[in-house]
């Protein structure tokens, strides 16, 4: 099972920010990241993690987020915004509508376990994937 780090960052919010993964396939670590002008911090979690699940040709996916707004998104809200249009529970649209209908379109297609990993904690690939967004503001 492939393992994936993932975080984003944002100076300003928004701002200039930057996202990164880590990923660990056997013995093998890779690292891929990127930026964005004029973005927020959970427009970087999502792409960080959009950008590792098209990265990675496998289906079975242990992924890392230190991003409660990315886990929980997934995990429990994306069904109800779903039936009621991609709209929240108070009528508004969905934040980042965008990105959490690809993120939908590859969770669906993979086999990802979603855990969620304490921020700037004791985590090395966590941290790693930290400095790396951060890099890319």
């Amino acid at each position: 099972m492939v393992k994936i780090y993932t975080d984003g960052a944002c100076s300003g919010n928004p701002g200039r920010g930057g996202w990164a993964a880590i990923i660990i396939d056997g013995e093998e670590i890779e690292k891929i990241s990127g930026s964005s002008e004029n973005t927020t911090n959970n427009r970087m979690e999502l792409i960080a993690v959009i950008s590792a699940l098209k990265y990675v040709k496998k289906e079975n996916i242990e992924l890392f987020t230190d991003s409660k707004y990315t886990k929980d998104g997934i995990e429990k809200w994306i069904v109800n915004w779903k039936k009621n249009g991609w709209k929240t529970a108070n009528k508004q649209d969905v934040k980042n509508m965008d990105l959490w209908q690809n993120l939908d379109k590859l969770n669906e297609k993979k086999n990802v376990q979603w855990n969620w990993v304490k921020g700037h904690s004791d985590n090395k690939y966590n941290n790693m994937a930290d400095e790396l967004a951060r890099s890319k503001i």
